[in-house]
């Protein structure tokens, strides 16, 4: 199993709650000192190159008018990172396609990152969350249909070397494409999607990426990792290995349960302080028909109404937080692990909210050495 070291990057530092009603597109910025935030940005930078020394890899992502993320081009960090790192793995998790305007300024992007570090680029991309269908003056419909044809333009750009190409889709059109530079992995840097659907996990299986869940919990992720399996099956295809299934929750390792319970109470800043209203959250027509309906009638399955009132204990047993002493932690990690059918990437958001540098170094620094190794001879 390969581990993976991710934060959100948030600015924490924010008012009490009840002077705002969103977290998110609305928060005014004048709550973000820029001097206190070159601070953050540095010790995030740090802290990745910490988690390379410990043989961890790197994931980075982007959102956009929101303090939980203060990352609005993961091209830009990486960048970075692709300079001042040796050896570790850079993934991108991910780039928004749907959202963009551009798929081709993203194939260049991306290409421009793989060749800065030398070939360690893992390119993941992602519809985009529906807080960022306004805020990006975004039509929230259509959105899966404009995704694909964006992933296809990108790579057909990568894997496109004697001369420009035209694009006329339904939803880009492009009439002299011929990025520069292109890619330093071929044909193109791996390509991970993420899903939260069995209807996604099928077409992400049938092309074979990597298909990763954040949050997803026992049954939601074996959902969709049953549904990668079963479409490859069905086409025929050889089975996927278990590197191309990936799990992303909240993870904080301690010498004790006690200190791995303290931290991880402060990594659930990031569920606990995503406060936004429904135009936000639910846009019309970005959601299926059925789960908006099943939604206004209350049947949303019980992982989600967790993140309206989130606790530490039904956060362990759905298993979106892996927390406690080494042992602890390895079999949390197991559970999971078996119960899906195994995966082999595990991305770790162990930096959150209030968790200080020195926290954040101390779960680092457990797991990497006492439990990753158990987990490397999976």
């Amino acid at each position: 199993m390969r581990a993976w070291f991710f934060s959100e990057n948030a600015y924490h530092l924010l008012p009490d709650a009840r002077e705002y009603d969103s977290i998110r597109v609305k928060l005014p910025n004048r709550y973000y000192d820029p001097k206190i935030g070159a601070d953050l940005y540095h010790r995030f930078i740090d802290e990745w190159l910490l988690a390379e020394e410990l043989g961890l890899e790197i994931m980075v992502n982007e959102h956009h008018q929101t303090a939980t993320n203060v990352n609005p081009s993961a091209a830009v960090v990486m960048g970075a990172l692709g300079r001042v790192t040796r050896s570790a793995r850079l993934l991108i998790l991910g780039n928004p396609i749907a959202n963009r305007r551009e798929p081709v300024r993203v194939a260049e992007e991306m290409a421009m990152v793989d060749v800065y570090s030398r070939g360690r680029l893992e390119c993941g991309f992602v519809r985009g969350v529906p807080y960022e269908m306004s805020a990006g003056n975004h039509r929230p419909t259509h959105m899966m249909e404009r995704f694909w044809e964006a992933h296809d333009l990108i790579v057909k750009a990568w894997t496109s070397h004697d001369g420009p190409f035209n694009w006329e889709g339904k939803h880009f059109h492009h009439r002299q494409v011929n990025i520069w530079p292109r890619p330093y992995q071929e044909p193109h840097p791996p390509i991970w999607i993420t899903a939260l659907s069995p209807s996604s996990a099928r077409e992400v299986g049938a092309r074979g990426y990597t298909v990763a869940c954040f949050l997803t919990g026992f049954e939601g992720t074996k959902t969709v990792f049953d549904s990668y399996r079963e479409r490859r099956a069905e086409l025929g295809l050889p089975g996927a290995p278990r590197e191309r299934f990936a799990y992303a929750a909240l993870v904080y390792t301690g010498d004790t349960d006690a200190e791995g319970y303290a931290g991880a109470r402060k990594l659930m800043w990031y569920l606990e302080s995503n406060k936004v209203p429904p135009q936000f959250t639910s846009p019309p027509g970005y959601h299926p028909i059925a789960s908006t309906v099943n939604a206004m009638k209350g049947a949303t399955p019980g992982i989600y109404k967790m993140f309206q009132n989130p606790t530490l204990e039904g956060l362990m047993e759905h298993g979106l937080v892996f927390a406690g002493n080494p042992d602890s932690v390895y079999r949390q990690i197991m559970r999971m692990y078996e119960h899906v059918g195994g995966f082999g990437q595990l991305l770790m958001m162990s930096q959150a909210g209030f968790l200080d540098h020195e926290e954040t170094v101390k779960g680092m620094q457990m797991f990497s050495r006492e439990v990753y190794p158990r987990l490397k001879e999976l």
